[in-house]
């Protein structure tokens, strides 16, 4: 029997092309997912220096400055300190629940950065129901909060947990119904990517703050409230719940709460800038940052670049008023929280809604 030498060769050389071509695509995914999860990463530890620097000064006082230039370090060393602490469980909790909340909580939001647009070109994941995808990604977080406060057998924490799953509810479907206005009067489309192209048209004046300004200030709201943040921090309020559902946890899972809170107050600020700031597009009618740089690489990096930026400084801008919102104005009670969402926020969003369809109707 006479073996063919050159035909194995082939079959060997085939396998190997095979197998080199599943493991370039195993990294081709991996590459842009990790890359989008270090940069999150740096934008949290930038949110809590931000933070720490501007209520210093609202409140006159010297914030962070030993740890690094400047205190750019703090962040960090607290993460580190949370890292090495001893990670507590409670006697008489269940502690499958008590473990699972908070990653449910912060893998729920990290989801939702894999369709928001830093550029034309630089979006993870442009789906045709992008807007969609984060709303119903982002219902799933209180449920890792209600969880983790029945698990932890703890009354406050209970009580935490029925809160923040109230106050989801309150405040998603004035969201709902914001998202919707755009989608159906601007750009018809769910897409993120689609949304920011609309606005581009007619440059500042293209942006949906303009055509939308009730939608806004409903999303700025309800946006707030769905990160919990004073003044709608109502389940975790120190002097009524000692710190809600957060209370009996320690090390690392405290630490896992604390980054998911973060965590959604970035993905907020980068979904108002998608929807109503223009994305990355700067304030020239009829021009696209990435359409200014088309012709070799090195103006696409330029541009990309320029496009990031942009995205960031509108992101940060809203930041800015999230944290000073914070540190100047009181917690609401929960009866007047639920009554700003349902008797408030939910009836304007409506109208803005059926105005919005109403105008299309005519338009058509």
């Amino acid at each position: 029997m006479i073996i063919d030498t050159t035909e194995i060769q082939d079959i060997n050389s085939f396998y190997r092309v095979e197998s080199l071509k599943e493991v370039y695509g195993i990294i081709w995914v991996l590459v842009p997912i990790l890359t989008l999860v270090l940069g999150i990463t740096i934008g949290v530890l930038v949110i809590v220096w931000l933070e720490r620097e501007i209520s210093a000064g609202l409140q006159q006082r010297i914030g962070p400055e030993y740890a690094g230039p400047l205190g750019v370090l703090q962040a960090l060393a607290d993460g580190t300190k949370l890292l090495f602490k001893e990670n507590l469980l409670p006697s008489r909790g269940d502690t499958r629940l008590f473990s699972i909340g908070p990653s449910i909580a912060v893998i729920s939001i990290l989801l939702s950065y894999s369709v928001i647009p830093f550029d034309y070109r630089l979006v993870l994941s442009d789906l045709n129901i992008g807007v969609f995808l984060w709303i119903a990604v982002s219902s799933i977080a209180p449920i890792g909060l209600l969880m983790s406060g029945y698990g932890s057998n703890n009354k406050y924490s209970f009580l935490g947990g029925l809160r923040a799953a109230a106050q989801s509810i309150s405040y998603e479907i004035p969201l709902t119904l914001c998202v919707l206005s755009i989608a159906l009067r601007v750009s018809n489309s769910l897409s993120t990517v689609d949304i920011v192209e609309a606005q581009s048209k007619y440059g500042f004046w293209g942006w949906n703050l303009w055509r939308q300004p009730i939608g806004f200030i409903v999303f700025l709201i309800s946006s707030l409230a769905e990160c919990e943040r004073l003044p709608f921090d109502l389940p975790e309020a120190e002097e009524e719940l000692v710190a809600g559902y957060q209370t009996e946890y320690s090390g690392i899972k405290f630490g896992l709460f604390y980054v998911a809170s973060y965590l959604n107050l970035l993905v907020s600020s980068l979904f108002v800038t998608v929807l109503y700031l223009g994305g990355w597009n700067i304030s020239i009618p009829y021009i696209f940052v990435s359409d200014l740089f088309e012709i070799n690489k090195t103006r696409w990096v330029f541009g990309t670049t320029i496009g990031i930026f942009i995205t960031l400084a509108k992101t940060y801008l809203f930041l800015f008023i999230s944290i000073t919102t914070r540190w100047t104005l009181p917690r609401l009670r929960i009866d007047q929280l639920l009554n700003l969402g349902w008797k408030f926020l939910l009836p304007i969003s409506l109208g803005n809604l059926l105005l919005t369809t109403s105008f299309q109707l005519l338009s058509l």
